[in-house]
């Protein structure tokens, strides 16, 4: 298709409201088949797993090319299984950013292990595999059991192939934003050990509520999330660990199934628009390539050898909140992924960080804004985006 980025609009143009997300674009053109994967839920009566939650995990471990796919409750939920199955508990150090949302470091704590945080890369937003490493080699290294690397906004993290062999540490995926993304021809979820992914209805690949899945090529992990999901029964109410209440309930594999079809047209969809506010970034002269600018745009990388699936477009800007309140002035969305990082987190002020422990995710902090990205993303309205930050800016 044809790029339609033309003569740059000048700001007299700004007229229209741009949406954060329109989840109803992506709804309409699937009403019917929607309905109907609804309608076989009732007609069947499975309301919790049954047929299809098992189809969808059949098809989602086979277009993520990995052995076994659990689906469950949440994201969150995921997160605690993949932990838990992989023995994480109370003893263990894991390693993750401080730079995600809460549920990264929650589900350690939740599971009874240590977070230990390190820095991210101020490039990718991911955590820095140097951070870790410097981590690894000091006084607490020792302790470390797993790392837990974010693939934050739909981009792989830097830890692969082989990083986790070299230390003899379990690497667990926080995948939640990364459904379709790869690394090395790798997709997310297949990385690790074990992952982890979300299906809230923001993400790329959304459920109609709270829907999760965990995924793995271990026979034995993917035995145990399929015991702990369901109260550590692997006979029924013969328990024989504590597990949790975490199954995926049948009406959310039913829509997961429809959505899975046409989740590549859709990451393609977001890689086009991305590649587009680049050009329209670049072309009205804004665009910077340093980690940081006193007066243009820094615009998101995708890493060599990483198919991003661009879950979130983030720019950084020197004056972040002057230019959001300028936006939503005019009815542009926009949204800050993460404004506090993890360790200035009221609940996680016992882990004994302060500020000025992690500077670049401190600093990201301060300047990251998310622009609207979904895959029916007009041309017309990325323009007005792009056209009214250019105006800020001047």
């Amino acid at each position: 298709m044809q790029d339609a980025v033309g003569p740059f609009r000048t700001p007299s143009t700004i007229s229209q409201p741009v949406p954060m997300l329109d989840l109803q674009r992506q709804y309409k053109p699937l009403h019917a088949e929607l309905l109907a994967a609804l309608g076989h839920v009732l007609e069947t009566q499975q309301f919790i797993l049954g047929e299809q939650v098992a189809a969808f995990e059949q098809a989602a471990a086979l277009q993520l090319s990995v052995t076994h796919a659990m689906g469950c409750s949440s994201g969150t939920d995921a997160l605690w299984l993949a932990l838990a199955a992989a023995g994480v508990g109370p003893g263990s150090a894991i390693v993750t950013t401080p730079f995600s949302f809460f549920a990264s470091v929650s589900s350690i704590v939740r599971a009874g292990a240590t977070p230990l945080l390190a820095d991210i890369d101020p490039v990718s937003f991911n955590l820095s595999p140097a951070a870790v490493q410097k981590l690894l080699e000091g006084p607490r290294g020792k302790q470390v059991r797993a790392i837990l690397p974010v693939h934050l906004y739909g981009q792989c993290a830097d830890f692969f192939p082989d990083f986790g062999r070299r230390h003899r540490l379990t690497v667990i995926e926080d995948a939640a934003q990364a459904w379709g993304a790869e690394r090395h021809g790798v997709r997310a979820g297949g990385l690790g050990d074990v992952a982890a992914f979300s299906f809230y209805p923001t993400k790329n690949l959304s459920a109609a509520g709270d829907a999760g899945m965990v995924t793995t090529n271990s026979v034995e992990l993917a035995e145990r999330v399929r015991t702990l999901r369901q109260h550590g029964m692997r006979r029924r109410y013969y328990h024989d660990e504590l597990g949790w209440n975490a199954r995926m309930d049948g009406f959310q594999g039913a829509i997961l199934s429809v959505k899975l079809k046409y989740i590549e047209s859709w990451n393609e969809a977001r890689r086009a628009i991305a590649a587009r506010y680049h050009r329209l970034f670049t072309r009205a002269g804004l665009a910077e390539v340093e980690p940081c600018s006193a007066h243009g745009v820094v615009l998101p990388q995708e890493l060599p050898g990483n198919r991003h699936v661009w879950h979130q477009y983030v720019i950084r800007v020197p004056r972040r909140d002057a230019l959001r309140a300028f936006l939503t002035q005019r009815q542009i969305g926009s949204e800050i992924y993460y404004p506090v990082p993890l360790h200035l987190q009221q609940p996680f002020k016992g882990l004994g960080y302060q500020e000025g422990d992690f500077p670049e995710a401190e600093r990201a902090a301060r300047e990251v804004l998310a622009l609207p990205i979904f895959p029916e993303l007009r041309e017309d309205e990325q323009d007005t985006v792009v056209s009214a930050i250019a105006e800020f800016l001047s």
